[in-house]
């Protein structure tokens, strides 16, 4: 498969990605009865911003705008969800771990894409 193949099967990876997130972040009520060990909730929001960061810059995307726009959305939604889902609360280190998500994402997407083009270049 072609560098034109694998951006078209990233930017569809893309926005199920994106579609995930905004499940995870915006049901009215969190699933009751899942196992919660300490912590899990921060990595589900590293990993629900991780996911769209690197597939974004996997798809061609420009890893400064794709950033700063998954970033404003990781404020966006924990205020949001703070005001105006009453199942759901804000919370600050959620937001810390929605942007430790994005950079690590943007960090991986941008050595992978890097890495592909030194090879192709090869």
């Amino acid at each position: 498969m072609g560098s034109t193949g694998w951006r078209r099967v990233a930017l569809a990876l893309f926005a199920v990605a994106v579609l995930a997130q905004l499940l995870v972040l915006y049901a009215p009520d969190p699933p009751e009865g899942l196992p919660g060990a300490p912590g899990l909730d921060k990595l589900v929001h590293a990993a629900v911003f991780l996911a769209p960061a690197l597939l974004g810059v996997l798809a061609g995307m420009q890893p400064l705008w794709l950033g700063a726009a998954l970033v404003a959305h990781a404020l966006l939604s924990e205020l949001i969800q703070h005001s105006l889902l009453a199942a759901r609360s804000g919370d600050g280190w959620d937001a810390v771990a929605d942007v430790v998500g994005v950079a690590a994402g943007l960090a991986a997407g941008w050595a992978l894409r890097r890495r592909a083009a030194h090879s192709a270049a090869a």
